[in-house]
């Protein structure tokens, strides 16, 4: 059991280095993680990983925030909207059969790879810097929020290129501010799950804990890796 222990701290150290360098990766990682390592169930395995994706996520703000790259009014507006999402996705995941859920998280991990895939190629193409508007701000925020909540996954993989491409934001701000949005949509969600759901916190504090060593190296890892 205590090898057991130490390998799902170690690969929660791995998921909290994603999450402070890309930021994303963290609950698309974290779900598997408790799921099929630490042999949760799937609905604690999601409740669980927004609790640590989202205390995570809080650590990575402060040490992105000092750099300067959050901004603030988009990530609190996008945050916001994302919240109400998420509470009402984590209501209605604790209604829904654990397999769907994990199939759904399955389709979610393919639509991250497709949208980082495209993303990339288009970052090459966009020259011209764009505001992001309010009205799409709130909407892809709630969408966003949505799916963070039902199935457990943060949504860093669909803010980061908003942030980036149709911003125009730099890759460090656009993850900086991601980590914001993650930060306040997965609290939400795990309010919405706890109504159901109870968690093993000892568990669950102990990979927090990794995950927060590997998300402060991540941090300072984003001033020295290129952006490209």
């Amino acid at each position: 059991m205590s090898i057991l222990l130490a390998v799902v701290v170690l690969l929660a150290t791995l998921v909290g280095l994603s999450l402070g360098l890309l930021g994303g990766g963290g609950s698309i990682l974290t779900v598997p993680l408790l799921t099929y390592v630490a042999g949760m169930d799937a609905k604690e395995a999601i409740a669980a990983s927004l609790f640590v994706v989202g205390t995570t996520s809080v650590v990575s703000t402060i040490a992105h925030a000092r750099r300067g790259n959050v901004q603030w009014r988009t990530g609190l507006i996008f945050g916001v909207a994302s919240m109400v999402g998420a509470f009402l996705g984590g209501l209605l995941g604790g209604f829904i059969p654990s397999t769907i859920l994990m199939v759904a998280f399955a389709l979610m991990m393919l639509a991250t790879a497709t949208a980082m895939l495209r993303g990339r190629k288009k970052k090459a193409d966009t020259g011209e810097k764009k505001a992001l508007p309010l009205g799409k701000i709130l909407a892809e925020g709630l969408g966003v929020g949505l799916v963070t909540g039902l199935v457990g996954a943060g949504g860093g993989f669909l803010v980061v290129p908003a942030l980036a491409l149709l911003g125009g934001l730099p890759m460090p701000i656009a993850v900086g501010t991601s980590l914001l949005v993650i930060s306040m949509k997965s609290f939400a969600g795990l309010a919405g799950y706890m109504t159901s759901v109870s968690l093993d916190w000892p568990l669950v504090l102990a990979v927090t804990a990794a995950a927060l060593v590997g998300a402060l190296i991540g941090a300072r890892l984003t001033s020295v890796v290129p952006e490209q």
